[in-house]
């Protein structure tokens, strides 16, 4: 059963193709880890897979009337900044009609550490605080697969750990999760499974054992990096830009 199946999906946007034959499919217990450099496809991917932007190719989910999509996928994009002034479980609730008792809510404010924020403007948090609401309105939507771009850019170590670890517990838990991601470590520390992303193709898609080596490393991002193998998985530890 796959959450996500993609087939040749491709997008072009001023004569470039900016995703490339994208192929790929997720199934539940999958944490999806989605990397590269800055303007090699993530977006594009995440975006064109639910029929945001106009593409070729197929997607599952881009087929679906965005009622059935809601239902299918939630959806974390990279804006983080909130506009209304509302409390954050109104925020949050919306996901589930409104309904601020509803035990999915609750259940997302707690694991985003937010439950105390409950009765607050959601206006009046930081940004970091206000990025944490926006993954406990997604986490609450309680679908099968939740999507999201960057969900851990701009929030404190301690909070962008503890977010991707509710990201493998949703996994662990048989949920689906397909996330873009630009902190190697926390990728391969938390990720089952790594899709790497370079000039809009997939050129990598395994295990972080299987993606993560020295000379994928280097090509992609053009980086130099120390890697080290543990009980826990591989560290990796960025040195140098090769120039």
């Amino acid at each position: 059963m796959s959450l996500l199946s993609l087939r040749d999906l491709s997008v072009t946007r001023g004569g470039r193709k900016t995703l490339d034959h994208a192929t790929l499919d997720i199934a539940p217990g999958e944490f999806v880890g989605l990397i590269g450099p800055n303007g090699a496809g993530k977006s594009t991917l995440l975006r064109a897979a639910l029929g945001l932007i106009e593409a070729e190719g197929e997607s599952n989910l881009a087929k679906l009337t965005p009622a059935a999509r809601a239902k299918a996928a939630a959806w974390l994009p990279q804006a983080r900044e909130i506009a209304w002034p509302i409390p954050v479980a109104d925020l949050v609730a919306l996901a589930q009609d409104g309904d601020t008792e509803a035990p999915q809510v609750k259940a997302a404010l707690k694991r985003m550490d937010m439950a105390g924020f409950a009765t607050r403007p959601a206006t009046s948090l930081s940004g970091g605080e206000q990025a944490r609401v926006l993954i406990a309105r997604a986490l609450a939507q309680d679908t099968p697969l939740l999507m999201a771009d960057e969900p851990v850019a701009g929030l404190d170590p301690a909070h962008q750990i503890g977010s991707m670890q509710t990201f493998a517990e949703l996994a662990a838990e048989g949920h689906g999760v397909i996330a873009s991601l630009h902190d190697l470590g926390l990728a391969a520390r938390h990720c089952t499974r790594l899709i790497v992303i370079s000039h809009g193709r997939i050129v990598a898609d395994g295990t972080p054992r299987e993606v993560l080596t020295e000379e994928l490393l280097a090509e992609v991002f053009a980086i130099r990096c120390h890697l080290t193998e543990t009980a826990d998985g591989v560290i990796v530890q960025p040195l140098e830009q090769i120039r």
